[in-house]
């Protein structure tokens, strides 16, 4: 095919057929395209007079892509990726008029203790725009970034889609949290013998404070487990049950009165806040914008000495 036969392809049935592999279900991308399930069903069935391929063959509830079709997918991602871009750089962006609504992933605990602060910025910058925030954590990144649902995302990171760019916000220490009135900090014993609360999305009851302690042939005894940091200060009041959190949720959490943050009683080891976001989405103005925002907010003051992208 040359360049002139590019006229008669619809660059939507390319999106609809991008969606599909990512979501493996017609129901499913009609959703996340805004469209019926009939539009969907067309698109595909244009799309395999294009290609000549079956492109997806129904296995149970999911539909599973061909070869043919995978082969297509990698060439037509990062072309499509180009694309957004080259569009997106002719595009110009002001904070004081746009109406853009931005997509972004947060875990809990930027949610709760550094969104506040760039809220705020935002709504003084931008009163225009809308931003949606889904939850992230490590395992849900990846595909949200993939698939479009999210433009950024802030939270710890491991694997990532591999046109993801990505950068450490900060570097955090845990701190420990306390709403009784003993004083004087915690002792190891002190605090081994005391219940823990946890913070964890999956319902674990364990985390890396334990790894910690088993180094030292010690362990705690965990009694509560949440999903979220909101409420937690009111949790910890007038109970003995500590809690070991991040430094800037602990900022958060003692600012709002009730519990206190020392130093836990065992060393323990830096973790790092990423922001991963598109690469097709990485010369966008508004996301340049935002991103930037998010670094100011969300960063320590070593992070401002490098420039986002």
């Amino acid at each position: 095919m040359n360049r002139n036969d590019l006229r008669r392809v619809d660059l939507n049935l390319l999106i609809v057929f991008e969606t599909l592999m990512h979501e493996r279900s017609v129901t499913r991308a009609a959703e996340k395209l805004f469209l019926g399930q009939p539009a969907i069903s067309a698109a595909l069935s244009r799309l395999r007079g294009l290609f000549d391929d079956p492109l997806f063959v129904r296995t149970g509830r999911s539909m599973e892509p061909s070869a043919r079709a995978v082969e297509i997918f990698a060439l037509l991602s990062p072309a499509l990726d180009s694309i957004s871009t080259a569009v997106s750089r002719a595009a110009e962006f002001d904070p004081a008029t746009s109406t853009s609504v931005f997509r972004i992933g947060l875990s809990d605990d930027v949610e709760f203790a550094l969104l506040p602060m760039l809220l705020k910025r935002l709504r003084a910058e931008a009163p225009g725009i809308v931003l949606v925030v889904r939850r992230v954590n490590y395992i849900l990144m990846p595909n949200l970034l993939a698939s479009g649902e999210i433009s950024i995302g802030v939270s710890y990171t491991t694997d990532l889609p591999a046109n993801a760019k990505r950068k450490v916000l900060r570097r955090s220490q845990p701190k420990l949290l306390r709403a009784d009135t003993v004083p004087g900090p915690l002792s190891l014993d002190d605090y081994c013998a005391r219940p823990h609360a946890l913070v964890s999305f999956a319902g674990d009851l364990s985390g890396f404070i334990d790894e910690e302690l088993e180094k030292l042939g010690r362990k705690r005894h965990v009694v509560l487990a949440v999903p979220q940091f909101n409420g937690l200060s009111t949790l910890l009041a007038g109970t003995d049950i500590v809690a070991t959190v991040p430094d800037y949720t602990a900022d958060a959490l003692t600012a709002a009165g009730g519990v206190r943050a020392e130093d836990p009683p065992l060393p323990t080891r830096t973790f790092e806040l990423h922001m991963a976001w598109r690469g097709s989405q990485d010369n966008d103005p508004g996301e340049r914008w935002l991103r930037s925002r998010i670094q100011m907010f969300f960063g320590d003051p070593d992070s401002l000495e490098q420039p986002v992208h």
